[in-house]
C-alpha cells in the first residue's frame, strides 16, 4: 500500500500561484481533507512563513494554529531547511532549537528537513530537537545530477540522516530531473539499505514525474507527494486523483476514495481562478524539459530572464544558460535549491552582464569559505583564490561560529516598541526583520 502526502496547502501554491493562497482559501475544505486518509497534509514551512508576513499580512504561527484546529487526525508536515530554518542564512542553534519547537507546540507533526548541499552537520540540530519534541523527523537527500552524486553517495547521506535519528527517509528531487528508471535504482538501493520508510518528492517540470512515481512504486517506494489537480503538473507535483486512480485495484493501492477528491478538487480550482486573478498571476506552467540541461527550476529560469532585460541584456539569456552549469561545477557542484540555486543563477548572471567574476556577490565568497558547508566536489584551489585570495576556509559546522541568538532578538525587539512579544514574534523577526516589523505594526 503506497501513502500519499498532499501538498496542495503549501508546495502546490507555491510552484504555481506563488505561495499566494490564504488561510481563509484553506479552511472550508480542511475537514474534508482530514477525512481523506492521506499520510500527512504538507501545510506549512517552505516559502509560506515568508509570504504569510510579505503578501498576505497573516501571522504564520496563526495559520499554524487554525489548521490544526480544523485537522484532528492526519499530522501537519512542515519544510525546514535545516539551520537555515525557513530564510536564507545560517542562524544559532538557540534559535533553530526554539523555532523546532514552537512548530511543534503550535501543530506540527511531520518535520521534512533538509540541506542544501546535503551536508547533514547542518541538519544536526534541527532533527534532534524534532526528535525530543515528538514529531515525526523525515531526513531529505536532496537529488540532483553531477559527477560526484551518485547512489552511493546519496546512500551514505541517507545513513547518515539515519544516525541523526530520522523516522523516514526523502529523495527530494525539487527539478523534476529524477527519471523513471535512476529512480527506480536509487529507491531500490535505499530499500535493499535500510529499514526505514522511503519517501519520494518530485515536481512535475521536465514532464517525468508520473512515470518516475510509478517506477518508484515498483521498486518500493512507501510514501509519494502529490497535488490535488488544479494545483498538481506544470512545476508542481503529479495530481493526487490520476495517482489514486493509476494504482487502484493493485497491490499499490492507495486505500483513497478517489470520489472523496472531487468535490475538494473543485472548490481548489475556484480558489485558484481567484488567485491568478487578484495577483495577475499565470498559473498556467507548462512543463520544461530543459531543465534536464541547465537544472535550473522554471521559477528561477524566468527570474534570471528578468534580471537580464531589467539591464537590457535579455539578447545574452543563451549565453546565461550555458554560464550556469560551468558556475555550478567551478563551485564545487552545488545541488540547485535555496539558497544555494539563487546564489549560483545571480553569479551566471553576474559573469554575463560584467564579465566573469569581475563582480562576486558576499554570498558566492561564503559558499566558497565554507560558510554554507561542505561542497559536494572539490574547489579547485585556483578558483578558490580567485574569489577568496588568501582566506581561510572552514571546515567546520558553520554554526559552530554563531553565537546565541535568541536573547539578543528579544532585546532588539524590545527596543523596537515590542517588549514582552511571543518566541514566536521574537522567531518570524528574527527570519524577516524588517517584513516582521510592518507586520506588527499593521496588526497593532
Amino acid at each position: 500500500m503506497v501513502k500519499i502526502v498532499e501538498t496542495v496547502l503549501r508546495d502546490g501554491h507555491q510552484s504555481l500561484a506563488a505561495t499566494r493562497m490564504r488561510t481563509s482559501d484553506m479552511i472550508p475544505m480542511l475537514e474534508q481533507l482530514d477525512e481523506v486518509g492521506y499520510f500527512s497534509l504538507e501545510a506549512w514551512g517552505g516559502a509560506t512563513f515568508d509570504s504569510c508576513l510579505r503578501f498576505l499580512n497573516e501571522d504564520p504561527w496563526e495559520r499554524l494554529r487554525t489548521l490544526k484546529r480544523h485537522v484532528k487526525k492526519t499530522p501537519l508536515q512542515m519544510l525546514l531547511r535545516g539551520q537555515n530554518i525557513l530564510g536564507y542564512n545560517h542562524y544559532a542553534d538557540d534559535v533553530v532549537a526554539e523555532f523546532v519547537n514552537r512548530a511543534v507546540d503550535n501543530g506540527i507533526g511531520v518535520i521534512r528537513v533538509f540541506d542544501a548541499l546535503n551536508d547533514v552537520r547542518n541538519l544536526e540540530v534541527a532533527m534532534k530537537t524534532a526528535k525530543s519534541a515528538g514529531a515525526h523527523v523525515q531526513g531529505a537527500l536532496v537529488y540532483t545530477i553531477s559527477p560526484y552524486h551518485t547512489e552511493a553517495s546519496f546512500l551514505q547521506v541517507a545513513q547518515d540522516l539515519k544516525q541523526l535519528g530520522a523516522d523516514s527517509i526523502c529523495i527530494k528531487d525539487m527539478s523534476g530531473l529524477l527519471s523513471p528508471y535512476a529512480a527506480y535504482d536509487l529507491v531500490k538501493t535505499l530499500k535493499d539499505n535500510m529499514d526505514l520508510p522511503i519517501h519520494l518528492h518530485t515536481h512535475y517540470t521536465s514532464g517525468m514525474a508520473s512515470m518516475t512515481y510509478l517506477k518508484a512504486i515498483e521498486a518500493g517506494v512507501d510514501i509519494v507527494d502529490c497535488a490535488l489537480s488544479p494545483f498538481a503538473l506544470g512545476t508542481a507535483q503529479p495530481a493526487t486523483e490520476a495517482i489514486v486512480a493509476a494504482l487502484e485495484g493493485t497491490p499499490y493501492d492507495t486505500g483513497i476514495d478517489k470520489e472523496k477528491l472531487y468535490p475538494i478538487a473543485e472548490h481548489f480550482r475556484t480558489v485558484k481562478k481567484d488567485l491568478a486573478d487578484e495577483f495577475k498571476l499565470n498559473t498556467a506552467i507548462g512543463i520544461d524539459t530543459k531543465v534536464l540541461s541547465f537544472q535550473i527550476p522554471g521559477g528561477m529560469l524566468s527570474n534570471l530572464l528578468n534580471q537580464l532585460k531589467e539591464q537590457g541584456m535579455a539578447d545574452k539569456y543563451p549565453e546565461l544558460l550555458e554560464e550556469m552549469p560551468r558556475v555550478r561545477a567551478e563551485l564545487g557542484y552545488p545541488p540547485l535549491v535555496t539558497p544555494t540555486s539563487q546564489i549560483t543563477g545571480s553569479m551566471a548572471a553576474f559573469n554575463v552582464m560584467m564579465g566573469r567574476y569581475k563582480i562576486v556577490p558576499r554570498e558566492v565568497k561564503d559558499m566558497v569559505r565554507g560558510k554554507y558547508g561542505r561542497m559536494p566536489a572539490p574547489i579547485d584551489p585556483e578558483f578558490r583564490k580567485l574569489i577568496i585570495g588568501d582566506e581561510p576556509v572552514i571546515d567546520h559546522r558553520p554554526a559552530d561560529d554563531i553565537a546565541p541568538q535568541l536573547e539578543t532578538l528579544k532585546q532588539e525587539l524590545a527596543d523596537k516598541g515590542y517588549p514582552g512579544a511571543s518566541l514566536e514574534d521574537v522567531l518570524s523577526y528574527a527570519l524577516f526583520p524588517e517584513v516582521a516589523l510592518a507586520f506588527f505594526a499593521q496588526r497593532a
